[in-house]
């Protein structure tokens, strides 16, 4: 029988995706369950069959407001102790240095808990890692929390994803992302469109709910919002190439086997980059703040929209003509 694993990682869709490859090595030697958003249920049948995934939204997860505990569902949050404290699970380990995952893991009862200690939290943890160094790309710390399984996963530049795109004729244009703060302004993004189209590329529009009005008013007919990340997958099946902000969506795209066109913003290329090694970005303007971990101090994120179109569209083209050159189209 297997030992059992609790892997607990409460964010977003990019930070779950993130950590494919060390729960997809998980799965071979632990009974692993993974504690995180609803729309994990989606990822698993994608990305990890193996793993059985337990629904929980932390409060503390939100942008705003966060610590109104008497909004809190509580009668939720017990609910989900009472059932995973009653796994008994082997070991925990959460790759966040975050005091609140670890106190979850103590408060579940897991016997050996593996985390990155922070402000006292080694308090909660049986087993305290150093953290990787301060530039350290997020899948440094599902590594090093994998050797601690006894779990060697491959660093970051021998990571292999192979890309699954022949025969595709469609470039995917996300304009979505988890905040306000990483979108690169919508009408660059309808000025990208054309020029593409102007090289006969297929292009699909893909955008947020909140976007999608924007988009029909600019005379964009056929916009794809997707309400789930299995509408999401389905599109990204059918794309030759990925181009669109910081963001979920992006990593996705990534581990589905499609290059990826990045534009950054407030967050480092370093640390959040998709790991397809076909994966490019361009990185944030220059500002004292960055990374700011989207808490923008100006009125408008200058580091993202002082990126004007030529600029992105000079690097967007080498990006496409190398991985989807337009003979292929005509093909």
């Amino acid at each position: 029988m297997k030992p059992k694993l609790l892997i607990a990682e409460l964010w977003g869709l990019g930070d779950l995706v993130i950590a494919t490859p060390l729960l997809r090595a998980a799965a071979e030697k632990y009974d692993v369950t993974l504690l995180a958003k609803s729309y994990a249920v989606d990822l698993q049948r994608r990305l990890w069959p193996g793993v059985r995934v337990v629904p929980f939204i932390a409060p503390w997860t939100k942008f705003k407001n966060k610590y109104l505990l008497w909004q809190w569902p509580w009668r939720d949050i017990f609910r989900i102790r009472e059932q995973l404290s009653a796994e008994q699970f082997d070991y925990g380990l959460t790759a966040r240095w975050d005091p609140r995952g670890h106190f979850l893991l103590k408060w579940f009862g897991v016997k050996n808990r593996i985390g990155f200690p922070r402000v006292g939290s080694q308090f909660f943890l049986t087993q305290s890692l150093e953290r990787p160094a301060p530039e350290a790309h997020r899948y440094e710390y599902w590594r090093a929390v994998g050797r601690a399984l006894e779990i060697e996963l491959p660093p970051r530049e021998k990571f292999f994803i192979p890309t699954a795109t022949h025969g595709r004729e469609t470039i995917l244009i996300h304009t979505g992302a988890g905040q306000p703060v990483r979108v690169w302004p919508l009408d660059k993004y309808k000025t990208l469109a054309a020029r593409l189209r102007q090289r006969n590329y297929r292009v699909q529009i893909a955008c947020d709910p909140d976007q999608r009005d924007w988009w029909l008013a600019a005379g964009e007919k056929n916009i794809a919002t997707p309400a789930t990340v299995t509408e999401l997958i389905d599109l990204t099946d059918r794309a030759a190439i990925f181009i669109g902000n910081d963001s979920g969506p992006g990593h996705l795209a990534a581990f589905c086997g499609v290059p990826t066109f990045t534009i950054f913003g407030p967050q480092l290329p370093e640390w959040f980059a998709p790991l397809h090694p076909s994966a490019n970005w361009t990185e944030g303007k220059p500002c004292p703040y960055l990374p700011c971990s989207d808490y923008c101090r100006y009125p408008r994120p200058f580091c993202l929209w002082n990126m004007g179109e030529e600029e992105i569209w000079t690097r967007v083209e080498k990006f496409v003509a190398k991985n989807f050159p337009v003979e292929a189209v005509a093909a």
